[in-house]
């Protein structure tokens, strides 16, 4: 009897330790990961404004090749969406939408997942010009989790950090070898 009463108390002191810091912890996440890239600022912009070019260079939309994308609108202009669905859990189902762009500067998207989990972030990502033929790639991940799940933003970095800077780095290696 007593070591049930000691399994329980120390399954009830996890679960308190875990409260006490949801309590504490943020409810808001930001992630950035940048790249530098050796093409004109121009050429990396269109090259990233443009969501479909996205098949190229995202490790989560290239982790399921049965993935089915649906594309609505103009790409590269605001309002234009993506939605997809796959049956891999890392993948999912949700959809993104351009929702700002700052010509030759930034685009923002807005992400709305479905499956595994719901939740709506957003994906700031800006082009600043280092000279003539080089550009810094700035890609900033923003969003909110619900108390007791905020726990996780601690973990942010390791979730989806890795994956960004493989994104950033994908990219710039299609732009430098198939400018």
């Amino acid at each position: 009897m007593s070591i049930l009463i000691g399994i329980l108390s120390v399954i009830a002191g996890i679960i308190v330790i875990f409260l006490v810091l949801a309590l504490i912890i943020k409810k808001d996440f930001s992630l950035s990961k940048e790249v530098i890239i050796d093409q004109p600022a121009a050429i990396v912009f269109n090259y990233l404004k443009l969501i479909k070019n996205q098949e190229k260079y995202s490790v989560w939309v290239m982790k399921d090749p049965n993935i089915k994308i649906v594309y609505t609108g103009t790409d590269g202009t605001v309002g234009f969406t993506s939605s997809w669905q796959s049956d891999d859990k890392n993948v999912g189902v949700g959809a993104q939408e351009i929702i700002a762009i700052k010509e030759g500067e930034s685009m923002q998207v807005e992400i709305r997942f479905k499956k595994p989990f719901e939740a709506t972030n957003y994906a700031l990502t800006t082009v600043t010009p280092l000279s003539a033929t080089q550009t810094k790639v700035t890609n900033t991940f923003t969003g909110a989790q619900k108390f007791p799940m905020n726990v996780m933003n601690v973990m942010m970095d390791k979730l989806v950090g890795k994956a960004m800077q493989q994104n950033l780095q994908n990219m710039k290696n299609n732009l430098e070898n198939n400018g």
